[in-house]
């Protein structure tokens, strides 16, 4: 019995020891696994339908940041719900680096403050990049009478609640915008929630609605069709280069930008965080690239991750700050 006890010892001793001596293998392993990211393709996740602003944008930005790291990128379309459903998905893929989301402003800054979603923005996702930023154009009906923004503030205030604000859907930031403007200007638009942006504007036109803050608006405001005395965003829109910014006239300092960004699910190896926010700093730099998003109504406005992190924090009570002071509700 005592040999056999002893031989058993002598086993246990031996695989002990070769796990203690595999445990740094094992770290090294992992380091330099991760020192190669990305060694195989990347998938971001879109939530929102193909064609849209925060579609357009991903492909353009991350194809070109995918190609600096040398690898390929797969986009793939998971629309619903807000955006809630691809974000859910994201959040219950593996955290190794592979499966990014978009975001949009509203996900990570407004959604949470309404019904509960699948996910909390705080606590299941870091920021990786805020890619680009969408010029808003503040569209007015032909038929409204008033020549700059300030008659038009004057002639709302003496209209109270005749004047009709359309938006792509409730709790949406073009909603949001036009609480903003009632909040900042002391005016009562009534809102009339659409069911996406572009019925919104074919309203607009026809005069059934008077007002709209959307970049479905952009290309009427070119052509004449619309009236158009600020445009939203942090510079003036090339489109119509003599119309200022709302913060130009002293407005929209409350709220945030509608701006476009790459999210990852919590536990993402640091490395992958880096090097994609590095190689997405660059992809904006590219002339072709931020023609194609100037061509698309967008602009970039890239932030790197701890950047991007606190503009999501702060937007995110300002949003709260104007939700409960309008007494928004779905």
């Amino acid at each position: 019995m005592g040999v056999a006890k002893d031989r058993i010892n002598r086993r246990l001793f031996l695989s002990a020891s070769a796990g203690v001596l595999a445990a740094p293998a094992i770290v090294a392993a992992q380091g330099a696994s991760q020192g190669e990211w990305p060694n195989r393709q990347i998938r971001i996740v879109i939530p929102y339908p193909p064609g849209g602003p925060s579609d357009i944008t991903t492909r353009l930005v991350l194809e070109r940041a995918a190609a600096l790291l040398g690898q390929s990128v797969l986009f793939d379309n998971r629309a619903g719900a807000s955006g809630a459903i691809g974000a859910e998905h994201v959040k219950n893929s593996p955290a190794d680096g592979y499966t990014f989301l978009t975001t949009t402003t509203a996900m990570v800054c407004i959604t949470q403050h309404l019904p509960p979603l699948p996910y909390d923005p705080a606590k299941d996702f870091v920021a990786v990049a805020r890619t680009a930023t969408s010029w808003m154009g503040m569209g007015i009906n032909p038929e409204v009478p008033a020549n700059n923004l300030q008659e038009f503030i004057a002639y709302a205030r003496a209209n109270p609640g005749k004047i009709n604000f359309g938006s792509a859907g409730l709790a949406t930031i073009t909603q949001l915008y036009g609480e903003i403007f009632n909040l900042e200007t002391g005016v009562k638009m009534v809102h009339v929630p659409y069911k996406g942006s572009a019925p919104a504007t074919q309203d607009l036109l026809s005069g059934q609605i008077q007002v709209q803050f959307d970049p479905t608006t952009l290309p009427h405001i070119a052509a004449g069709r619309l009236k158009c005395f600020a445009v939203l965003g942090e510079r003036r829109w090339p489109g119509k280069p003599d119309v200022p910014t709302l913060k130009e006239q002293g407005l929209g300092k409350i709220g945030g930008d509608a701006w476009y960004g790459i999210l990852a699910a919590k536990g993402t190896p640091q490395v992958a965080i880096d090097k994609l926010s590095a190689a997405i700093g660059e992809a904006v730099k590219d002339p072709a690239v931020n023609e194609k998003l100037v061509t698309s109504g967008n602009y970039a406005s890239f932030q790197d991750s701890a950047t991007f992190a606190a503009t999501i924090g702060r937007e995110r009570v300002s949003f709260a700050e104007i939700i409960k002071k309008a007494d928004i509700k779905l």
